[in-house]
C-alpha cells in the first residue's frame, strides 16, 4: 500500500509540474502553431552547450521551415534563458527535474496534439551536428522509413571512450537478436521519427531515463520501419555527462533493454 501511495504521489507531482510548464508555454507563445517538422531538444543544465548547438541549426530542412523546441528539464543554470535568446526557438520549461524520458514524452505529446508530421531528437551537449539533420530526416520525407537512427558506427565516432564504444556494439548485437533487426547503433538519441508512429507507441513508454532502447524496441516489435544513416559523433562541447559512470549507465541500460523486450515480446 505504501508503495502504491508513493507512486501516486510522485505521479501527481509530475503531472502538476508538466501542467505548470505547459501553462507557461501557452502564455509565452499564445496562438503558436508548430511547423510540420519539429527539432526537439531536451536539456538539463546545459548552459555551456545549448547555445553552441542552437547556433548551428540549419535555415531550413529540405527547403521546408521547421520549429525548434527545447524542453528544459528543470535545473538551476541559464539553459532556459540562453535557449530563449535565439530567434524562433520555443521553450517548455519544467519547474523541477523530471528526467530525460519524461521531457521527451512531453515533447512527443506536444507534437502529436498539434498535428506535427516529423520529429528530430538531438542532444543538447554538442555530440550531434545539426548540419546533418536534412540527411537524417530524408528517409521519412521519401516514405522509406518511419524511424531513422543516426549511426556513429556507420559514420565517424570522434570520441575516445572505449567502454562506450564497446557498449554500442554490445547493445546493438543484443537488440538485433531480440528484434530480428540489423542495426549498428541502437543507443543513439539522434534520430528522426514519424509522428503517426509516435502516436501508436507513446502510451507504452514508461522510462523516466534511458528511453532510447525502450522506444526503439517498442517500435520494432510493433512493425514500424527502422533504418540508419551514417553521422559523426563528437565529444561533449563542454562539461561532463549526466548519465553517470559507465558501469552504472551500462547496468541501467541493460535493465531497460531486457525489461522492454519482456514487455513487448
Amino acid at each position: 500500500m505504501a508503495v502504491d501511495l508513493e507512486k501516486r504521489r510522485l505521479a501527481g507531482l509530475r503531472k502538476y509540474a508538466i501542467g505548470e510548464a505547459m501553462s507557461r508555454f501557452e502564455s509565452d507563445y499564445p496562438g503558436f502553431t508548430p511547423e510540420d517538422i519539429v527539432v526537439l531538444f531536451c536539456a538539463y543544465e546545459e548552459e555551456g552547450n545549448i547555445g553552441h548547438v542552437l547556433s548551428k541549426m540549419p535555415e531550413s530542412i529540405d527547403g521546408q521551415p521547421y520549429t525548434t523546441l527545447v524542453v528544459v528539464d528543470g535545473g538551476d543554470d541559464a539553459t532556459s534563458d540562453i535557449s530563449r535568446s535565439f530567434d524562433g526557438v520555443r521553450v517548455i520549461e519544467f519547474p523541477t527535474n523530471l528526467g530525460h524520458g519524461v521531457a521527451l514524452q512531453v515533447g512527443y505529446r506536444y507534437c502529436i496534439d498539434n498535428g506535427v508530421k516529423y520529429i528530430v531528437t538531438i542532444d543538447s551537449d554538442g555530440q550531434n551536428d545539426p548540419v546533418e539533420i536534412p540527411q537524417l530526416i530524408a528517409p521519412l520525407l521519401t516514405d522509406e522509413s518511419d524511424f531513422v537512427v543516426a549511426s556513429r558506427a556507420l559514420g565517424i565516432d570522434n570520441t575516445t571512450d572505449r567502454f562506450r564504444k564497446t557498449g554500442v556494439k554490445f547493445f546493438s548485437f543484443v537488440m538485433n537478436r531480440m528484434t530480428g533487426s540489423h542495426l549498428t547503433d541502437t543507443s543513439n538519441g539522434y534520430r528522426a521519427l514519424r509522428v503517426s508512429m509516435m502516436a501508436d507507441v507513446i502510451d507504452r513508454l514508461e522510462q523516466e531515463q534511458y528511453q532510447t532502447a525502450e522506444l526503439l524496441i517498442t517500435c520494432l516489435k510493433r512493425g514500424w520501419r527502422v533504418s540508419e544513416v551514417p553521422t559523426n559523433w563528437y565529444p561533449r562541447h563542454s562539461g561532463t555527462t549526466k548519465k553517470g559512470k559507465n558501469w552504472l549507465f551500462g547496468y541501467r541500460y541493460t535493465r531497460v533493454v531486457f525489461g522492454t523486450w519482456w514487455r513487448e515480446r
